[in-house]
């Protein structure tokens, strides 16, 4: 491992490796969680949160982190990824996923784990850590989301701006005279039982963030979001919890911050991410100075854009030495 190491250039990710564990948490009786572990068995816990809602977890994720140094977690929230049923929205909210973090710390006899979460994995790395402080070493969030109404309309329909083209497939899905509400339209479809209506749609909605999601076309981003696996649990977990507005107070994840502004802290930023403008960074930041805050000046949304990889890898390298 040490001679892997030492051909690692700073910010490159580290290389592919397998789990040593893996297993399923049952959280109710309804959803059962896949989670993993990799890295150093006995090294500092990191818990990776993955986006969406809904998205899910893969194997690249596992390359944020040293594995000589660090206890890598992944799990795939509720209805997401490998976790069952997938795409499932009962018994799906953000308190019961601050409740499912806690089960899994308690299942793994965690302590204390470092946070990284990035976009949708950022809102809930805030809400876990406000909800929970004093079980967290320091959160590296990534594409800031804090899932306001203004961030969704954004996402709905300011885009257009930006992404004309994957934003008129996205509309143009949908007839015309809904597309006053391409949320309540969406929702509608995603949630209906017929796999030839909500299969369709979840494609769409897929298509559409993958686009949007890199500075530079990347067709494997939009086939990987589009793809039936990925697309039904992002598609329709994320229209589930928009719809009800995370299931949270209005800005509470702002009006909370004092909790957690002592934890040591890294917010990394596209400048120009689309799927979650910066403007939204810049307010966290503001009222939180306390954290590192990292512009990248050549990147968009995704956490594999090359500046903001780099940023992310270097940012767990960093909390080697603050850990």
């Amino acid at each position: 491992m040490e001679h892997c190491k030492e051909k690692i250039r700073p910010g490159m990710l580290y290389p592919r490796l397998e789990p040593f564990e893996t297993g399923w948490l049952p959280v109710d009786d309804l959803h059962t969680l896949y989670w993993e572990q990799s890295g150093h068995p006995q090294g500092v816990p990191v818990v990776f949160l993955h986006g969406g809602p809904g998205a899910g977890s893969g194997p690249l994720h596992r390359c944020f982190f040293d594995p000589s140094f660090y206890r890598i977690i992944l799990f795939d929230q509720r209805g997401a990824g490998r976790s069952t049923p997938l795409g499932e929205t009962r018994q799906n909210t953000t308190p019961l996923l601050i409740q499912d973090l806690e089960s899994l710390r308690h299942r793994l006899g965690v302590k204390r784990w470092l946070v990284f979460g990035g976009s949708w994995g950022s809102t809930l790395a805030l809400a876990y850590a406000q909800a929970h402080p004093q079980n967290c070493l320091g959160l590296i969030l990534r594409g800031i989301f804090l899932c306001r109404p203004s961030e969704i309309d954004w996402f709905l329909y300011g885009l257009k701006a930006i992404f004309p083209e994957a934003w008129h497939r996205f509309a143009g899905f949908i007839p015309a005279e809904e597309r006053g509400n391409l949320l309540q339209a969406y929702y509608q479809r995603l949630n209906h039982p017929d796999a030839r209506v909500h299969l369709p749609a979840a494609r769409h909605w897929g298509a559409y963030e993958g686009a949007c999601s890199t500075l530079y076309p990347c067709a494997e981003t939009v086939a990987h979001f589009a793809s039936d696996g990925v697309a039904l649990g992002l598609a329709r977990i994320e229209a589930h919890y928009f719809t009800h507005r995370i299931f949270l107070p209005d800005n509470a994840l702002l009006n909370q911050l004092a909790r957690i502004t002592h934890l040591p802290s890294v917010i990394v930023q596209g400048r120009y991410d689309g799927v979650c403008p910066i403007v939204t960074a810049d307010e966290l930041h503001r009222q939180w100075p306390e954290a590192d805050y990292i512009i990248v000046p050549d990147a968009g949304h995704s956490a594999f854009e090359p500046g903001i990889q780099a940023e992310l890898v270097l940012a767990t390298d960093r909390f080697r030495h603050r850990l």
